[in-house]
């Protein structure tokens, strides 16, 4: 069996495509290019904002969770409170989810941005 050196490719002959950076570079000299641009940061700016809000959102209601309900914080979960269990380990789905509808949503955004630049 012969050896073989796995190397990283040669950037000189990777392909590319200069004409969709000249492309997105003449949309955003143009007065339409920077709507788009400016578009493309509100919406962005709206999203990170309504993530991080909806976040914090359910963050707080744990805390008022367990307020609400006292009977609640005293139960155990194989021996361990409740309210550990949650705050330790309810917590992490909450910010994969959020994590997972942020990258989802401004990679939408992006390509709906690519599209109306003509980026393809």
């Amino acid at each position: 069996m012969t050896r073989v050196r796995v190397t990283a490719p040669r950037t000189a002959a990777l392909p590319v495509a200069p004409s969709a950076t000249a492309a997105r570079e003449a949309a955003e000299e143009s007065d339409a290019g920077q709507v788009f641009v400016r578009s493309l940061i509100r919406s962005q700016l709206r999203l990170g904002l309504v993530v991080a809000g909806g976040f914090l959102l359910i963050l707080l209601a744990f805390p008022l969770l367990l307020g609400l309900a006292p009977g609640l914080a005293e139960s155990t979960v194989a021996g361990l409170p409740f309210d550990w269990v949650l705050l330790g380990a309810g917590i992490y789905p909450v910010i994969g989810l959020s994590a997972w509808l942020y990258v989802r949503t401004a990679a939408r955004n992006e390509s709906r941005y690519r599209d109306l630049v003509g980026d393809k």
